[in-house]
């Protein structure tokens, strides 16, 4: 079982980067053009597989054993004088709930992609750059090192211009795809010295001999709390946050399928796992934490006001987006680690469902994206009314759905770890109702009132191919928060995290 579980875990990642090589050399090779379905075939099925190699590993290690670890080292990939690193993978519940999202919510965005994409003549070099971005996204997630974690970090950096500049006659993708480069590039440097910082202080990058170095460390040591901070930094840049959040809205220039996975269900996730993975480290340093919790405040309020006054549904979503991250690292801020990892897989869920839906409705309207030039929708598309209202009440919280869960557990934490009010809490309690006005505002603009000037042109364009992914999202749109992962193994039992006492942080133990 153990050589299974292992080859398993090193198919994963190894699926969709053959998925890539063989779309990308293919046609180098054979002066020839992939017919469609053979590259919707290729790419949709080394996700597809990679997420049932996900699901085979849960199943069998960690469903009978909820605290297992599992250990892969594949060969020796650095040894630079000190600095001896494998290419290695760690696998615990935080890495499985990451896997789990990106091969499971991938390959539903995958698999809409096929019919969305249909006809469009750069249909092999898309699933050749998805691919190559799931292969990035799950490397940096089941990495045991923080290099092998950063060569993922960047790989997902470079299919993130890619796809924002797919359509790269058109000089405003362009420019959108050098933003999003450039900008989240900033951060990236931050890290990289964080990095150089830590190996400096503690001669290694590999993450749990890292976290356990300092476990002896002072607390709120200066060098702990730059190094943290730097970090941050990093998380900053890749998950939008404020004040690196400017280039998110402009991504929306790519296909819709690709702001569903890249710019909602996983790249702008991947700061939230690096704080998550680290929190010990966040936990030795006061500044750093309350450095999170007021970036994910503030970058919350502000995007939640922002995407009141947009017109474009995509930027809507975008600025959404933004916000809810902001969630996350509020959450993140108060030590509520299962929490922001609890709302990320929820938030991937109704997200993905929500920039879908989108996709179909400016399908149907002949790619108008101007909300005022919609309306009376629900009656021409009715199914895809019903995911979108769907998707808007998760997104909103109302009570029973998966976003009502999630963020009950966040605000919770937020009162329990400042014993009561406090300027953090009621920043999340003031998003969430800024979250309830925009969502609906959208819902409201889009479907109901009288039509626009585009509905009188609607025609339902959803395919079979494009309805399935949008059903089953739904269905994990509703029931999601109900399949909260046991991450009790990985930052112990107390999900409030750190609770105050006086001025100090209690650093949760390193597992």
């Amino acid at each position: 079982m153990q050589e299974s579980v292992t080859a398993a875990l090193a198919w994963i990642p190894l699926l969709p980067l053959l998925g890539f090589l063989i779309l990308i050399s293919v046609p180098l090779f054979s002066r020839m053009e992939l017919p469609q379905g053979v590259s919707a075939a290729i790419g949709v099925g080394s996700v597809g597989l990679a997420a049932l190699l996900t699901a085979f590993v849960a199943l069998s290690v960690f469903r009978p054993d909820p605290d297992a670890v599992i250990q892969v080292s594949l060969w020796q990939w650095l040894s630079v004088a000190d600095l001896q690193l494998g290419f290695n993978f760690y696998v615990d519940w935080l890495t499985l709930v990451m896997l789990s999202v990106i091969t499971g919510v991938g390959f539903l965005i995958h698999l809409y992609s096929a019919g969305y994409m249909r006809g469009d003549s750069g249909y092999r070099r898309y699933f050749a750059y998805l691919n190559l971005f799931v292969c990035a996204m799950l490397l940096l997630v089941l990495a045991d090192n923080l290099v092998l974690l950063y060569l993922g970090w960047e790989g997902v950096g470079l299919c993130s211009y890619l796809l924002i500049g797919f359509w790269y006659k058109d000089p405003v993708n362009g420019a959108a795809a050098r933003k999003a480069f450039i900008v989240t590039r900033v951060g990236d440097t931050a890290m990289a010295i964080g990095l150089f910082l830590l190996f400096n202080q503690f001669a290694t990058l590999n993450i749990r001999e890292l976290l356990a170095a300092t476990g002896g460390s002072v607390f709120n040591d200066p060098t702990i709390t730059l190094a943290a901070l730097l970090l941050l930094g990093g998380a900053v840049g890749k998950s939008a946050q404020l004040p690196l959040q400017t280039w998110l809205p402009d991504a929306m220039a790519g296909p819709t399928p690709v702001s569903a996975l890249i710019h909602a269900a996983t790249m702008v996730t991947a700061g939230v796992y690096l704080i998550a993975r680290m929190h010990p480290l966040f936990s030795l340093s006061e500044t750093a934490m309350s450095a999170v919790a007021v970036v994910g405040a503030l970058t919350l309020l502000l995007a939640g006001c922002s995407a009141l006054v947009q017109s474009d549904i995509k930027r809507v979503l975008a600025y959404s987006t933004i916000s809810q991250i902001g969630y996350m690292f509020l959450a993140l801020g108060v030590g509520a680690w299962s929490g922001a990892i609890f709302h990320l897989m929820t938030h991937a869920f109704f997200k993905a469902l929500l920039f879908l839906s989108a996709g179909s409705v400016i399908l149907s309207l002949h790619h108008e994206q101007d909300i005022f030039a919609m309306g009376g929708l629900r009656k021409r598309i009715p199914f895809t009314f019903v995911c979108f209202a769907i998707g808007c009440a998760c997104l909103a919280a109302l009570p029973f759905t998966s976003g009502f869960y999630s963020k009950d557990q966040i605000l919770l934490s937020a009162w329990e770890f400042y014993h009561g009010f406090n300027g953090i809490w009621l920043a999340g309690i003031l998003g969430a109702l800024v979250t309830g006005i925009y969502s609906f505002r959208l819902l409201f603009l889009v479907f109901f009132g009288s039509e626009g000037s585009a509905s009188a042109h609607c025609k339902d364009a959803n395919s079979g191919v494009m309805t399935v992914p949008l059903l089953l999202l739904a269905i994990l749109a509703l029931v999601g928060g109900l399949l909260a992962p046991p991450l009790q193994s990985v930052f112990g039992q107390s999900d409030a995290g750190h609770p105050r006492s006086g001025s100090k942080l209690s650093p949760s133990p390193c597992h």
